[in-house]
């Protein structure tokens, strides 16, 4: 008997001794979709998409699950969130200052990871080691802290220079990454940029810019059977009824023997999901 479970479709992961659990619906009805590896699932779009923000019924959800007033408004919908360096909340222009003050002036930690291979990234305290995860990587390590998001947007792209700030998600999905010695090769990183480094920390006084003497190498074990050799995107937009059997799970996606899903891309969107 297949159980059907009504909501927006939303992720949540947690993580024990490395190895990653995902809930889907965790607002109401939560479903641990590891139970189903090796299942066939079903997800059902109902055709309604709401805001996540103000709940209004939308017929194109933006910035991966607002309506478009939301998007125009809202601080965390502004493009300084996907280019910390282009922060303007010191220019007094920040759409929410409350908000950025909550979320942007605050710690955060710039981190060299393993998702498809190195890159560059950051995050705020409180999203470790959840980012990591979010992004499949299989290990991470925090190298620097700043005081505030724009300073860490700036670190980022300093590193920038000698690796790269994206993620292959093809390559992610295929599971075509290696395990490296992340203490060695954020080392070797750093030991590349160390000048620009330096120059960046000067130009923002002291102590803005701390190194994590830690030096904690993060690993996570995904809960994938079986992984693809090719990708095939599923999209609700285009076919609303997404069926197959559950092979793992990691990152953003759901991966299916039909294709791949990916969660965050449809948050706001009514889906029914049979198990």
């Amino acid at each position: 008997m297949r159980a059907k479970h009504d909501n927006s479709l939303e992720k949540s992961i947690e993580t024990s001794s490395g190895n990653v659990v995902y809930t889907l619906f965790q607002d109401s009805q939560p479903v641990e979709m590891n139970a189903y590896l090796g299942e066939p699932i079903t997800l059902r779009f109902s055709g309604t998409i709401s805001c996540i923000h103000c709940g209004r019924k939308i017929r194109k959800s933006y910035s991966q699950g607002y309506c478009y007033p939301c998007c125009r408004k809202l601080a965390q919908c502004d493009l300084c969130i996907l280019k910390p360096e282009t922060c303007h909340y010191h220019a007094g222009t920040c759409r929410e200052p409350e908000w950025g003050e909550k979320h942007c002036m605050r710690d955060h930690f710039v981190y060299i990871a393993n998702s498809s291979g190195l890159k560059v990234g950051l995050t705020r305290a409180t999203q470790i080691p959840a980012r990591w995860m979010d992004q499949g990587a299989i290990q991470a390590i925090p190298v620097y802290k700043t005081k505030t998001r724009y300073q860490a947007g700036l670190l980022e792209v300093t590193i920038g220079k000698a690796v790269s700030d994206k993620t292959n998600w093809r390559k992610m999905l295929k599971g075509e990454v290696e395990q490296l010695d992340m203490q060695a090769e954020a080392a070797e990183l750093l030991n590349r940029t160390v000048d620009d480094i330096e120059a960046l920390s000067k130009s923002l006084g002291e102590n803005q810019i701390e190194p994590c003497y830690e030096n904690r190498v993060y690993e996570f074990n995904y809960p994938v059977l079986t992984y693809p050799t090719k990708i095939k995107s599923l999209n609700f937009d285009k076919q609303p009824e997404v069926s197959g059997t559950l092979l793992g799970i990691k990152g953003q996606y759901l991966i299916l023997d039909s294709g791949v899903l990916n969660i965050r891309k449809f948050t706001g969107y009514d889906v029914e999901l049979y198990v």
